[in-house]
């Protein structure tokens, strides 16, 4: 059973679901935007991304968060997906990130895009 992200219930009453697309998407963004240090019992899980809305934003800022995401993809979600590419945007104070990979359990390629606007965690 894989649990929706974020935590709600369904129109049963009951935990909400997601089937496993879904539920890869919601694990690779919680990674993005929980910052380390967060989690009680996995203080290294996490990104920080959402430190980075407060940062003026560059280039060089987007590199380094390229670097950061790719890494942390690789460690925490490496046995279930293989990352093909990190692309990460800055435009408008807006925080933009796209992941391209390949799930490892049934060979399929997607990409996700995710957004943190500037000023916002």
């Amino acid at each position: 059973m894989n649990l929706a992200y974020p935590y709600r219930f369904d129109g049963r009453g009951r935990t909400a679901e997601a089937d496993d697309a879904a539920h890869l998407r919601d694990l690779i963004e919680q990674l993005l935007f929980t910052a380390p240090g967060e989690r009680l019992n996995r203080p290294g899980f996490g990104c920080g991304l959402g430190r980075l809305v407060f940062e003026p934003l560059s280039e060089e800022l987007a590199m380094s968060a390229q670097f950061i995401v790719q890494a942390a993809l690789t460690e925490w979600l490496g046995s279930r997906i293989e990352v093909s590419e990190v692309s990460i945007d800055v435009a408008d104070a807006k925080l933009g990130v796209t992941v391209g990979y390949r799930v490892r359990r049934t060979g399929e390629a997607r990409t996700e895009s995710f957004s943190a606007p500037g000023g916002v965690t």
